[in-house]
């Protein structure tokens, strides 16, 4: 069995798709196995012991025993080094059972913590990330998606940071305030359904683009479907979260853009797409050998249906005003039609239609009398012409579902097509620089954010942004801004996972209140529990570390059902021989009861975790709960 072993990575180790780093990706070579991948068939036939044990012979035809050779694959034995073979020793591997023969639910990491090993800084920007994959009884994901604790929260002004007294609500005990939430998204996104569900009218993301280029790579061999997973959770949430008019803008670029519209189109339901927007993001190309990408996509969808698609039709190409808080298009078309195309002053230079003046001479008393009552009841509004002149322009009502539809369409750029130009990635990073701020890769720009929520928003002076993508803060920053100039009253809700919330996202928002001479926002953080003790996992340097925390972890952790701290301890040697990476990932992975990683608010009084008292009553605010 040895030598079968030795052998076949050998043979594997030649193909470039199957190694990372110098190790061989198990996983990718089940992938390929599964979808009877051409070149790994091929490199087996090539070994002749390969051929004998993996394939049959039938007649003249060579067929290769897929399942044979992922069952070896799978073998506890294969790989039996360093970190595998330890897990194994101590008996935390699953059975040899196929995973789609369980009768579990196999959740990817997304449903987990998303820690980063490396990747979101500089100096690591080139490695593997590392996200740890899952397998959960179905009884096991509402406990890990329950509403979590918040702690650690403090209100932030042009003065500076203060202890969060009181959440801002209105009349109807709605939470007014701007909320910037440090934590799992996906986790961080559950906990607002309790207060937001139905009630964001804007949710704009930027999410990871899956590339390779870019911070969210995989360790593992199915990187296309993880991002697909990883987006569909959050997704789920998401049109929960989004109002009966809401409207959601999802930037990706070609390299998912298809698979998510896919997805998109299932959740939120195809039938309410409204469009693909392309944002040109650079430009030029020089002497490249291929075709320039310098685009982005933003995929917009509306929460609501109607019959209306992206072609404007004629009858809505109107401008749209608001009257004591009703919304109508103008129409000052119907009037010729009504009484005639030309007026009396065929003479004039101006356009030639029936002026209010002209009406009961051309028409009579009557007609006369009945325009002036329509215009007394709001039906119809005189307005001036440039001849001196009035004209009757028709008000038609329209819903607010309709009016936000149309404002999309209408305004999203200068010449009503589905193309943005004019806010350059350049821009996006001058934003962030002129603010004295800098080490964000690729900021989006705040005019291309103000855009989209002016385009949805126009006619409203109050509603919530949700970005749960919060990145560098340009989402905040654009409504703080419409606030000021546009005298809005927004509100928006950011969510970031990643550390630089404290040292480039925080700053910024900071920055641009004090420079606007106004606004506010709370900031609050998912409080943690096993999660600190992964981030200290994390941040380890050496195995002496590691050792010192395994042993805290034993006391003070919520550990796997399946480790047996003895058991640990009894291989202690073997532990000490593993690399510095792999026993973080035995750590991390295998010792760490996932579903722990924050408090769960059900749990908030249990002593165990020590909830302060200040942290109970914000959490008791917030969830609007009298358990406490």
């Amino acid at each position: 069995m040895q030598n079968l072993l030795e052998q076949l990575k050998k043979v594997l180790t030649k193909d470039e798709r199957l190694v990372s780093e110098g190790e061989l990706l198990k996983n990718k070579v089940i992938e390929l196995a599964i979808n009877l991948d051409k070149d790994l068939i091929e490199l087996l036939l090539s070994d002749k012991q390969m051929k004998e044990v993996f394939f049959a012979q039938v007649g003249k035809t060579t067929i290769f025993d897929k399942d044979k050779f992922i069952k070896f694959i799978s073998n506890k034995q294969f790989l039996p080094d360093s970190y595998t073979a330890f897990k194994n020793k101590i008996g935390l591997t699953e059975d040899e059972e196929f995973i789609s023969e369980k009768k579990e639910v196999v959740l990817s990491w997304p449903y987990k913590d998303c820690v980063l090993e490396g990747g979101m800084t500089k100096e690591d920007e080139k490695r593997d990330e590392i996200f740890w994959n899952q397998t959960l009884a179905p009884d096991e994901i509402s406990r890990l998606l329950d509403p979590k604790v918040f702690t650690n929260a403090k209100r932030v002004d042009t003065k500076g940071e203060y202890k969060l007294e009181k959440l801002k609500t209105d009349e109807n005990g709605d939470i007014k305030d701007n909320l910037i939430i440090k934590g799992n998204n996906l986790l961080a996104l559950h906990s607002l359904k309790k207060r937001f569900a139905g009630k964001i009218k804007l949710i704009y993301i930027d999410p990871p683009y899956n590339t390779e280029t870019d911070s969210f790579t995989y360790n593992d061999a199915f990187n296309h479907s993880s991002w697909l997973t990883f987006m569909k959770n959050r997704l789920e949430v998401a049109e929960q979260l989004l109002s009966e008019d809401g409207v959601i803008f999802v930037q990706c670029d070609d390299n998912e853009q298809g698979y998510l519209k896919v997805l998109m189109d299932e959740i939120f339901d195809r039938e309410k797409f409204v469009g693909t927007l392309v944002w040109q993001r650079a430009k030029g190309g020089g002497q490249a050998k291929e075709i320039v990408k310098g685009h982005d996509y933003i995929l917009v969808y509306k929460n609501f249906t109607n019959s209306l698609t992206l072609k404007r039709e004629k009858s809505i190409q109107k401008k749209i005003v608001k009257i004591k808080g009703k919304l109508f298009y103008k129409n000052d078309d119907f009037i010729r039609k009504v009484f005639g195309k030309y007026s009396a002053q065929k003479s004039t230079n101006y356009d030639r239609r029936c002026f209010y003046e002209e009406i009961e001479k051309i028409k009579g008393k009557e007609k006369k009398k009945e325009i002036d009552q329509k215009i007394k009841s709001g039906e119809y509004l005189l307005e001036k012409h440039p001849s001196g002149n009035h004209i009757v322009v028709r008000l038609e009502p329209i819903d607010e579902a309709y009016s936000t539809f149309y404002s999309i369409l209408k305004n999203i750029s200068d010449d009503n097509s589905s193309v943005i130009s004019g806010w350059l990635s350049e821009v996006g990073k001058d934003d962030l620089e002129s603010l004295g701020i800098t080490g964000f890769d690729y900021p989006k720009p705040v005019g291309l954010i103000k855009l989209l929520i002016k385009s949805v928003m126009m006619f409203d002076d109050n509603g919530i942004i949700l970005d749960f993508f919060g990145g560098s803060g340009t989402t905040a920053q654009a409504v703080i801004e419409l606030n000021k100039h546009d005298k809005k009253n927004y509100n928006f809700i950011l969510c970031e996972q990643l550390d630089y919330i404290d040292t480039i996202t925080m700053p910024r928002i900071k920055k641009v209140i004090k420079k606007l001479s106004g606004g506010d926002f709370v900031y609050m953080e998912l409080a943690k529990w096993n999660e600190k003790w992964t981030e200290r996992i994390k941040k380890a340097k050496s195995r002496n570390e590691l050792e010192k925390i395994w042993d805290e972890l034993k006391d003070a952790a919520f550990l796997s059902y399946k480790v047996e701290p003895e058991k640990v301890d009894k291989y202690k040697k073997e532990f000490g021989e593993l690399t510095l990476a792999e026993q973080k990932e035995f750590l991390q992975k295998e010792c760490l009861d996932q579903n722990h990683l924050y408090i769960n608010y059900s749990e908030i009084n249990d002593e165990e975790y020590g909830v302060s008292a200040e942290d109970k009553k914000l959490n008791k605010e917030f969830y609007k709960s009298d358990k406490l």
